[in-house]
């Protein structure tokens, strides 16, 4: 968030980038790492600027009947006011005309969690003068980055999730064993209490899915469409959750209801293989201090995935960012599949490693932990991950 205290780092990267400031846009929530950086809440239904300079103080441009949104805006820095359009456009050729300026845009929408700019507002500050660059080593770095404390807040919230994960496949091959199986959203419904019950709350239900289900990446199940999840079938159990305003933690688990086929097993392995190749090249990069971006983690992954053949069956991105704000964040992901994510991994940055091969109709494997980029290390939660396929 910019703050006083915060804004000498923001403009020694401007200065470092020589980028003129960095103009944050809003409007009606199209664009939340604006709205997390200038730190406004309420009712506001009009357009927002906020304008970082590579020196001097920050300026606002907000709507006269809206003025209550800015209550937390530091007395010494400008809040200019405008009414009209012709008003609006005024302020940022004022501000902006002649400059370069880094906004929340994605050339060819690379990155679509970065680009959150429309179109008509990059004509408009184009027309005020400004050529305009990505933000995007800005989001990472001043939006995606985790503090200490929320750090410790994800950490807290991977002990729970894993613990709830591996109690979940157990209680599902103790209901198969006992000839009372359990279908796939009674499972699902008993994840959701048991998060609840731990004081962790979810933006959407777990998944739990068996063999084929399981090879649809965002399969729901459902009591109208009940799976029993009885001997002889893999299960697939994806959860997540997060303290009260803390950081998520997002896992997936792998159960196998009875001994596993060799085919099941062989997918199993290849994904933990794929997996393993993804924390490896993270924990290589992090010790040397050496840069890594997130498509050279998704390059590493793949290639396992596509030498044992199932590259065709790994249909999605290695990894998502994971903010302070969202599960899915806006800082850098792991991929070069879906798009093309060439910022780097900063220190403090967490995301998900998730690798999975689907085979429609028939299966379906993933395996995923979390990980935290560090200076001299990364910070792999949970730190008891999964090794191997879980027979119950």
């Amino acid at each position: 968030m910019l703050t006083p205290e915060s804004l000498p780092a923001i403009q020694a990267v401007l200065a470092e980038a020589g980028v003129d400031g960095w103009l944050l846009f809003d409007f009606r929530g199209i664009n939340p790492v604006a709205s997390g950086m200038l730190g406004v809440h309420g009712m506001l239904t009009r357009r927002i600027f906020g304008y970082i300079p590579r020196s001097g103080l920050p300026v606002a441009i907000t709507h006269n009947i809206e003025q209550q949104g800015w209550r937390d805006w530091p007395k010494g820095w400008t809040r200019e006011r405008y009414s009209a359009w012709t008003e609006l456009a005024a302020h940022l050729a004022k501000h902006v005309g002649g400059k370069t300026v880094a906004m929340e845009y994605s050339p060819d929408d690379a990155v679509p969690y970065l680009d959150r700019v429309p179109a008509g507002v990059l004509e408009l500050v184009r027309g005020a003068g400004a050529r305009v660059v990505s933000s995007g080593e800005l989001v990472t770095r001043f939006y995606a980055v985790l503090s200490s404390e929320q750090i410790a807040s994800h950490e807290r919230a991977a002990v729970i999730v894993a613990e709830t994960g591996q109690a979940a496949i157990r209680r599902a091959g103790e209901q198969a064993a006992a000839g009372t199986p359990l279908a796939e959203h009674e499972l699902r419904d008993w994840i959701m209490d048991r998060l609840s019950n731990a004081g962790l709350y979810a933006d959407h239900p777990a998944i739990v899915a068996v063999d084929g289900g399981a090879a649809n990446p965002h399969y729901e199940p459902s009591p109208e469409r009940p799976v029993r999840i009885a001997p002889g079938t893999t299960l697939l159990v994806d959860l997540w959750g997060t303290e009260p305003g803390g950081v998520n933690a997002d896992q997936t688990w792998m159960g196998s209801i009875g001994a596993p086929s060799a085919r099941a097993l062989t997918i199993w392995e290849t994904v933990r293989a794929a997996r393993d190749a993804g924390i490896a090249l993270v924990r290589e990069r992090a010790a040397r201090r050496e840069p890594l971006r997130g498509a050279e983690v998704d390059d590493a992954v793949r290639a396992v995935i596509v030498r044992a053949g199932f590259g065709d069956r790994f249909v999605h991105r290695t990894g998502h960012s994971i903010d302070a704000r969202d599960l899915h964040g806006s800082g850098p992901h792991l991929d070069n599949f879906e798009t093309r994510e060439e910022r780097l991994l900063q220190p403090g940055v967490a995301f998900s490693i998730e690798p999975g091969i689907y085979v429609p109709g028939e299966i379906g494997v993933r395996s995923e932990v979390n990980a935290i980029f560090g200076s001299g290390e990364a910070r792999i939660t949970p730190r008891e991950y999964q090794r191997d396929l879980m027979v119950v």
